[in-house]
């Protein structure tokens, strides 16, 4: 099978040196592709050049070609079974017709739960999309949504090392309100634990509202961080700490992989069921605290606290045996290329 891996236009590159979500997600497919034996190869002009030295790259995308054009002709030699995109693009008419040139399937994830795709994007068997969450299965029901849990790393992040033994807290992601990670830096608080905050700053207003939480003592801001240096402080970790608001819906929770696959457990705070943090997680791996949104972030805080304690009792070498089978790139690739399954079952 020969896989297209496509990138598009981003802030990010692919895979990006810090944050982003479905820019690492297409690199981890294009290593489970070739970890299960497909050819790879990556298509667009955003990708490293550490990623073109591994597999052959067309530096072109599909939306600026006309079909029947040199380029366009070129790339449909190439003989593409399967093309692997951002979630946007089957609804992207000038997309839409330089694939069907291709003549050959694509399959996406979708990262984002509020873009709304055109009636045609998706049949569920020739272009299929994938959800995370039974939420985001609900929400892209007329897309004919497959349910399986996503896989995203980056460079030197597929193979992370053995456990240590941390006490730390960890904490991973974009810095804003949608995120919350106050209620992370509160909990730990309580607990009288370290916690550490990986990520980027997007939202400074809310940095400066929740600044005594996010500013305290116990808090450490480890900034963005990537490869070897992320895998080392997952591999220190004793727990990761996962928060959201309460009106936040996630849909690739790239996170929840991360730390499973370092073997770090999870405990995670919830508003409702179906979410990706009941997806991912089992009481091997994790706890859960779902909180009511009319509760304070005192409020908030405790059974997050509690959770925290819950998961610091699980053994790490089981957290990441479980991970890593769960969060395989290969597997997970099988599933987009293979599946024509349309159920709403977690793979």
């Amino acid at each position: 099978m020969l896989v297209g891996i496509c990138d598009f236009p981003s802030q990010y590159a692919f895979p990006p040196h810090g944050y982003g979500g479905i820019e690492r997600w297409l690199w981890a497919t294009a290593i489970g592709a070739a970890e299960a034996g497909a050819d790879v190869h990556l298509i667009g002009p955003a990708w490293r050049p550490e990623a073109v030295a591994r597999f052959p790259a067309t530096p072109l995308r599909l939306e600026d070609l006309l079909p029947g054009s040199t380029d366009a002709t070129k790339l449909s030699r190439v003989g593409l079974d399967l093309l692997v995109v951002g979630h946007e693009y089957p609804s992207l008419p000038a997309w839409r017709r330089m694939w069907e040139q291709l003549d050959c399937d694509v399959v996406t994830f979708q990262h984002d739960p509020a873009f709304r795709h055109e009636p045609q994007a998706f049949d569920g068997t020739r272009s299929r999309l994938f959800c995370y969450s039974g939420e985001m299965v609900e929400r892209y029901a007329s897309c004919a949504a497959i349910q399986t849990l996503s896989v995203q790393f980056g460079l030197d992040e597929q193979m992370p090392a053995q456990p240590g033994r941390g006490r730390d807290v960890i904490w991973l992601g974009r810095i804003d309100a949608d995120k919350a990670p106050h209620l992370a830096a509160l909990a730990t608080a309580r607990l009288g634990l370290p916690l550490t905050l990986v990520g980027p700053v997007l939202d400074e207003t809310y940095v400066a509202e929740h600044a005594a939480a996010l500013y305290a003592p116990h808090v450490t801001w480890a900034g963005e961080l990537s490869g070897e240096a992320k895998n080392a402080l997952l591999r220190d970790a004793a727990v990761f700490a996962y928060t959201c608001a309460s009106g936040y819906i996630e849909a690739g929770a790239a996170v929840f992989g991360e730390a499973l696959r370092a073997g770090v457990p999870v405990a995670a705070l919830t508003w409702r069921p179906s979410t990706c943090a009941q997806a991912a997680l089992c009481s091997d791996t994790g706890a859960i605290a779902t909180a009511d949104p009319a509760m304070s972030d005192d409020g908030v805080a405790a059974i997050l606290a509690s959770a925290i304690e819950q998961a610091m009792r699980l053994d790490r070498p089981t957290v990441q045996e479980i991970g890593l089978c769960r969060f395989d790139p290969a597997q997970h690739f099988r599933t987009l290329a293979h599946t024509t399954i349309t159920s709403a079952t977690p793979s």
